[in-house]
């Protein structure tokens, strides 16, 4: 298996794929690589890995608790990786249906523990990218599992997600929140523009050029990102400095792209 140029990294991977089947066995239909790490702008020390698990049927408590042990076990194995690794267990049913209704997916992503949930339309996103990635792991392509997404629909959600991060004002202390929030729109508002999908470096960059004012902000954003002791460090609070940027570009994405075309003129 060599779904990146990376030797180690593909090790990494072959033992994600291994324990997973360890826990699912002949329940676990397909694993899919998506996220920075395929569409790059991976960064080996601060990038997350994302893989989506198609399984047979939901997840059920016995295996998310062999799920959990190997995932706590992985994590003590391999520190570097701790709080890194998001994975999304769901059915092959709900992957076809969650346009329409909402199913149980069983997820672990960084800042949360293996645990269940609800996912519907809100993962559109998601399964969007994984069907573009098209990297699989183990098991069928992603198209042959995920329903259809159009890039219209990608769009669409897109500016939703970013609408909603009105409603995530008060979760923007600590840099390493900044970061993401300065760094989640300038992906939103690439999209929004372009139509296309854009690593956070990428689109960060991008946002510069269009946005000159607020370069300064996104150039501190991707220094906070990559350097823990940046992002913690005892500066004064840029809280406001970034909600004032979610809003701009809230108030961007609620526009025609011809808007901020006319913009970077």
């Amino acid at each position: 298996m060599t779904p990146t140029p990376s030797s180690s990294l593909n090790a990494l991977l072959d033992e994600l794929r291994s324990g997973i089947q360890g826990g699912l066995g002949d329940r676990l239909i397909g694993l899919y690589l998506f996220g920075s790490l395929v569409f790059g702008g991976f960064d080996e020390d601060v990038s997350d890995i994302d893989l989506l698990a198609a399984v047979a049927r939901d997840v059920d408590e016995a295996e998310l608790d062999a799920l959990r042990k190997f995932h706590d076990s992985f994590a003590r194995d391999h520190a570097r990786w701790h709080d890194r690794i998001e994975v999304a267990y769901l059915s092959i049913a709900a992957l076809q249906t969650f346009k329409e209704r909402t199913s149980r997916i069983a997820v672990i992503s960084p800042g949360e523990p293996l645990h269940f949930r609800d996912a519907g339309r809100d993962w559109l996103m998601n399964w969007y990218l994984v069907r573009e990635s098209d990297t699989t792991l183990f098991g069928p392509p992603p198209h042959e599992v995920i329903a259809p997404v159009s890039k219209a629909e990608f769009i669409h959600a897109v500016r939703g997600y970013a609408r909603a991060f009105e409603q995530r004002m008060d979760r923007l202390h600590g840099r390493k929140a900044q970061s993401y929030a300065i760094l989640t729109m300038c992906r939103a508002l690439y999209a929004h523009h372009t139509g296309e999908h854009a690593s956070k470096e990428a689109a960060a960059s991008w946002a510069q050029q269009v946005l000159p004012e607020w370069a300064a902000l996104i150039r501190d954003a991707l220094v906070w990102r990559r350097s823990p002791s940046a992002a913690e460090g005892g500066q004064p609070p840029t809280v406001a400095q970034t909600t004032r940027f979610v809003m701009f570009v809230v108030d961007l994405c609620s526009c025609p792209p011809s808007v901020l075309r006319r913009r970077a003129l």
